[in-house]
């Protein structure tokens, strides 16, 4: 879902946006603003993946705000004068909406929108496995590159996950799901042994009871569920006489 702002000054105009956005199925409106100044705090403390700002607004115009921005969202410009297309789109805008303009206009520059989202979250989420045994992860408002083989194990909690590595003190903490995860990493190194932990296979030093030694004081429990996929698997690398 593209968690989107609207910025107007004219009621109306709002009026009729809020009316267009609740027809669009992945657009949803956190809020409408009758000024910057009053986006901008929005924006500071809620989630906004794009914003329709309009180029007149009072105190601060829709260019010079969107300027003022450090990480702007995903921009759709919408005004009455033709004249700021070009500086609108010097500021990578995804559109440029030209009152006044229908639902069809709106939803053209919404899909943009939508491709765009996708493919910003396809970085921000594992992008591919690469031939030097690589994944890169969204992580604290940057991208990191790691070597599959360094994961020590996954941990998951809520809606993020933890991942421990070999060479990082503190674990990288990632917006993903444990499937997800559990989809990307290669099922001959990695397995899923609890409904939270996914563990590196390589890294397993001691197996007591229902528990996983990863590490010195690191221990990962088996869940009722995985337990015989797990034990299958020690037992086609089990040594006897």
């Amino acid at each position: 879902m593209v968690h989107c702002l609207v910025i107007d000054d004219e009621p109306l105009a709002l009026q009729q946006m809020e009316s267009y956005i609740k027809k669009i199925p992945y657009l949803e409106l956190v809020a409408c603003c009758q000024s910057a100044i009053e986006a901008r705090e929005i924006i500071n403390n809620e989630k906004i993946d794009a914003i329709f700002c309009d180029i007149n607004l009072p105190e601060l115009n829709g260019l010079d705000f969107v300027k003022s921005l450090e990480n702007p969202p995903m921009v759709v410009f919408t005004t009455a004068y033709s004249e700021y297309a070009v500086e609108g789109f010097h500021l990578n805008a995804i559109d440029y909406l030209l009152k006044p303009f229908g639902f069809e206009e709106l939803k053209r520059a919404s899909d943009k929108i939508k491709k765009h989202y996708d493919a910003i979250r396809t970085l921000q989420e594992v992008s591919q496995i690469d031939e030097d045994d690589a994944i890169f992860l969204k992580t604290e408002y940057k991208i990191v590159r790691i070597n599959i083989s360094h994961i020590r194990y996954v941990e998951a909690m809520s809606e993020y996950l933890r991942i421990y590595l070999m060479d990082y003190s503190r674990p990288i903490i990632v917006l993903m799901s444990m499937k997800k995860m559990e989809e990307r990493l290669p099922n001959h190194s990695f397995m899923r042994v609890h409904r939270s932990y996914i563990v590196n296979l390589k890294m397993i030093r001691e197996i007591s009871k229902n528990r996983i030694s990863i590490g010195d004081e690191i221990d990962v429990p088996i869940g009722d569920s995985y337990r015989e996929q797990f034990n299958a698997y020690i037992n086609s690398k089990f040594l006897t006489k």
